[in-house]
């Protein structure tokens, strides 16, 4: 039912708009004669700077977050690989690399398994999980993370990456094409399904400062080409190309 309607949407389309170059691709796969343009999703940068001092405060003491740790955000679905994230972080623990994850996200079908994993490996102490906060815990769990996380091995786009950028934080990443997309190949990347380089990659940040400072640097810049201001006007260009 769900292709049916989206195949007759497309082709009753004037123009379609989609959030990544990597989805025009795979829209145009299926579907060559439609008319796609790329315009990205957006984010209020300004409201992780309206983030206090207090309320980092009380989010660390009511979830008993140690002082650092790796954020990964996202619901718990097969995708998102936080199986492997899960076994990523193990392994650093058995090389004496020991670093706390916390994972942020509602159920979609996959926390027991992740839950089950995190036992298996014995790393209950080191991970903790957390669903249904509000928006201002997640900016606060970006703000306080030392890392960030994106281990998916398929998105359409990735906000969670905007929100990290936002919040000042360094970041890793799954190498698919629409990570490197947003991040124009300026960050650190790893196969998603390769746990040692995983690994490799999380120790590589939370082990150099200046590579650390260089991520956010450039997050901090290419933040800017997200803001709803922005993207309002290319949005506005197009209709009135299309009109």
């Amino acid at each position: 039912m769900f292709k049916s309607v989206l195949s007759r949407s497309l082709k009753a389309a004037d123009h379609v708009i989609t959030v990544s170059e990597s989805m025009r691709k795979e829209i145009l796969s299926f579907y060559p004669d439609v008319p796609i343009s790329v315009i990205y999703n957006g984010l209020d940068a300004n409201e992780f700077d309206r983030v206090s001092a207090a309320d980092l405060q009380e989010f660390r003491r009511k979830f008993a977050l140690p002082e650092e740790f790796v954020l990964a955000v996202g619901h718990f679905e097969s995708r998102k690989n936080y199986l492997r994230l899960i076994d990523a972080i193990a392994l650093l623990r058995d090389r004496g690399r020991s670093c706390s994850l916390l994972i942020v996200g509602n159920d979609s079908g996959e926390r027991k398994a992740v839950e089950e994993r995190v036992a298996s490996v014995n790393l209950a102490g080191s991970v903790k999980i957390l669903s249904g906060i509000s928006d201002l815990e997640v900016r606060c769990a970006y703000k306080l993370c030392s890392l960030f996380v994106f281990p998916s091995s398929y998105e359409g786009f990735g906000i969670p990456i905007l929100e990290a950028m936002a919040a000042g934080r360094p970041i890793v990443l799954s190498d698919i094409p629409v990570f490197r997309e947003i991040t124009q190949n300026s960050g650190v990347y790893f196969p998603h399904h390769d746990v040692e380089l995983m690994a490799l990659a999380i120790e590589k940040i939370l082990t150099s400062s200046s590579e650390r400072a260089r991520l956010v640097e450039y997050g901090n810049n290419r933040i800017q080409s997200f803001s709803y201001q922005s993207l309002a006007a290319q949005v506005e260009n197009l209709y009135r190309a299309v009109l």
